[in-house]
């Protein structure tokens, strides 16, 4: 029998705490979370205001540190590396879409896009083709030229979607990111999602919208910083904790 060897998850977390200090109190935002997300999967974390879920996405993107546990972010564990190392994770690895979509307003949809590669060691004519080719895809070949303020929410969005794909990351992380949008362009952009997740991308989206979450494989429920449930929902098993 032929051996096939376990696939390495994208993320991997184990009893990771983020505990914050305000004056003599403390704050467990993150109460032992474990879990897995595997290569292609498409994930949506849910909680109330508070639930930690925010703080999730902050430690899993690596904007901030587990305080103890274990994350690894494509089988490395983040606590070991530097400041600068985990920057050079972030620019690699990871893509960002956010409510408030966060371009800058200085610069174009094209420049917008290839921000990722700014970082990296790559010809700028590889890097411009590959974001070129993106802006097409996502209905904005006509409005390179243009600035964020002279977009739609939707468009702005598309903006975002594009320049967190432009570094070919392991893991997309979203949140709220049809939270700003009306219903019709917020649906656009959510098949957009499912589209990338056909072709297996691994997508972590942060919302408190069913519907949205409804579209996921799994789904995470948070409560009071720790996993209350989990959902496959290609097989509608659930883990609770």
């Amino acid at each position: 029998m032929t051996h096939v060897p376990e696939t390495r998850a994208v993320a991997h977390l184990e009893d990771v705490r983020r505990l914050y200090r305000m004056g003599s109190e403390e704050v467990h935002a993150l109460d032992g979370v474990s879990f897995d997300v595997q290569p292609g999967e498409y994930w949506s974390i849910m909680g109330a205001s508070g639930s930690g879920k925010s703080t999730l996405l902050n430690v899993m993107g690596c904007l901030d540190r587990p305080s103890s546990g274990t994350y690894e972010l494509g089988g490395e564990d983040v606590n070991t590396l530097s400041d600068d190392e985990l920057s050079e994770m972030r620019s690699r690895r990871l893509g960002f879409i956010f409510q408030s979509y966060n371009l800058i307003a200085q610069l174009d949809v094209l420049e917008n896009i290839m921000v990722p590669l700014f970082y990296q060691d790559e010809p700028p004519a590889d890097g411009e083709a590959r974001a070129r080719q993106l802006a097409e895809r996502m209905g904005l070949g006509e409005r390179l030229g243009h600035r964020p303020n002279e977009l739609s929410g939707g468009q702005q969005q598309r903006v975002a979607i594009a320049r967190s794909l432009v570094n070919d990351p392991d893991l997309i992380l979203a949140d709220e990111a049809t939270g700003n949008l009306d219903s019709q362009t917020a649906n656009e952009i959510l098949d957009l999602f499912d589209e990338l997740s056909r072709e297996g991308k691994t997508i972590l989206f942060v919302t408190h919208e069913s519907h949205v979450a409804e579209r996921a494989s799994h789904v995470l429920r948070m409560r009071d910083g720790r996993i209350e449930q989990i959902i496959d929902q290609r097989l509608g098993a659930q883990a609770t904790s």
